[in-house]
């Protein structure tokens, strides 16, 4: 039997740790170490990763890149046959190129719709500077996760938006984030998976990630293939580009 194996049997018994043994703070403390710690995350200014992104069922392949930079900047270029998507929020307003729907100029967006991007704008993750950002954090035991018996953190947003991190019971890194958003009124639910973690310039970033509204069969895919870290950024690269500005 492996030791997942034996662990779920555990939580089956009701033999798993209890709640009270592990607090949410000693949690994300962990999370951060096994990152490579604060004094590495803080040593980041601006993160890249670059690779591929599938959907469709792999019937489409697209090149991304995703781009963030302290405090609360990120960028998404999602390419295909010489045309480019591109949503970027500056840490105060959001905008998007959106030329697969027919807009070659770059419009502004309600923050609200940019939820899921914004979400990933910090460079720590999710529960690195949780308190900084008035968010509030709960532990809730463990939980299976295909096999893993995983520790399950309930993260509150200042708005009400919730995320449910779930941690590796051995090594505390994210295996799943569940982000439950409200976009115009209507809740969401987005599972993302993530793995295959490379350590570059002392941080663990994840490169494979799986994402879809909870129950779907056909989550789109993302294989990083580089990760570059404090990078020479244009200061205006993820400002409304002035030549569209009124």
């Amino acid at each position: 039997m492996t030791r997942s194996q034996i662990a779920l049997c555990a939580l089956l018994l009701g033999l798993a740790a209890p709640a009270g043994a592990i607090t949410a703070d000693e949690l994300a403390a962990k999370n951060i170490e096994a990152r490579g710690g604060a004094a590495a995350f803080d040593a980041v200014q601006n993160v890249r990763r670059s690779g591929r992104l599938v959907t469709g069922g792999g019937q489409r392949v697209y090149g991304i890149v995703e781009t963030r930079r302290r405090p609360d900047s990120i960028r998404e270029d999602v390419s295909l046959q010489g045309l480019t998507q591109v949503q970027s929020y500056d840490g105060k307003e959001g905008w998007k190129i959106d030329p697969f729907g027919g807009r070659k100029d770059p419009e502004r967006v309600p923050a609200d719709d940019l939820k899921g991007l914004i979400e990933g704008a910090a460079i720590g993750g999710p529960l690195a500077g949780y308190r900084e950002r008035g968010d509030t954090l709960e532990y809730l035991g463990t939980e299976d996760i295909d096999g893993t018996v995983a520790h399950k953190l309930k993260l509150t947003s200042k708005g009400g938006d919730l995320r449910y991190v779930y941690l590796d019971p051995d090594h505390f890194l994210e295996i799943r984030i569940e982000s439950q958003r409200t976009v115009r009124g209507v809740k969401r639910m987005i599972v993302t998976d993530l793995g295959e973690y490379e350590k570059v310039e002392g941080v663990y970033w994840p490169l494979a990630l799986t994402f879809g509204r909870k129950g779907s069969r056909d989550p789109a895919k993302v294989q990083y293939e580089k990760v570059e870290v404090n990078l020479a950024l244009d200061p205006g690269y993820f400002s409304f580009p002035t030549a569209a500005k009124n």
